[in-house]
């Protein structure tokens, strides 16, 4: 089960066996069905979750009961809902499990612990970050002008696994698009 996590972890940084242990020792394994929510928005967040197997994804409900999917996670990544994570208040999202998965979760207290007290991981919390920042930047100001079919390309070249992996429900909702729209499109393909 933690094969993928220690891969996930070599590939990022240079790191001794007794680091890697203790990275690889606050990750408790979660197993979950379909659908599972993993965080209300009510609740505060207290894990960090990596993937081995299955998707993660973050979403909100509007006052009308629509959802809006605001990212996706699959296997050898990481999730969480980093706002609440990291102030601890109340989650304005909710943390869904979209597939059956295989979790990894590490609780707040031992990710932090680790960040400061191994430099490597708190190297790998950085990436994390900067990366997410540079694809919600690049997806938010992609998105801006583009009709339907640019967003459906943007997609389809940046994150295909989205459209073959996830609902066209969810998957619109991403997009900011309409089921029937996304539908019309990738049917032209």
């Amino acid at each position: 089960m933690y094969a993928k996590l220690e891969k996930f972890m070599r590939t990022k940084i240079d790191i001794g066996a007794d680091a890697l242990q203790a990275i690889l020792s606050c990750f408790k394994p979660v197993y979950t069905r379909k659908n599972e929510i993993l965080l209300n928005p009510d609740q505060v967040c207290r894990h960090y979750y990596f993937i081995n197997k299955g998707c993660i994804r973050l979403f909100t409900v509007n006052r009308d009961g629509n959802e809006s999917s605001r990212y996706f996670a699959f296997e050898e990544n990481l999730a969480t809902a980093l706002p609440s994570f990291i102030d601890q208040r109340p989650a304005e999202e909710y943390l869904q499990t979209i597939e059956k998965s295989e979790l990894l979760a590490i609780s707040r207290t031992d990710f932090y612990h680790l960040t400061q007290t191994i430099p490597q991981f708190a190297k790998i919390y950085t990436e994390i970050l900067e990366l997410g920042f540079i694809t919600a930047q690049k997806r938010i100001y992609g998105f801006q002008g583009f009709d339907a079919l640019q967003k459906v390309k943007w997609i389809m070249e940046h994150q295909p696994h989205l459209l073959t992996r996830i609902s066209n429900k969810m998957a619109a909702s991403y997009l900011g698009l309409s089921p029937s729209t996304l539908s019309r499109i990738k049917s032209k393909w």
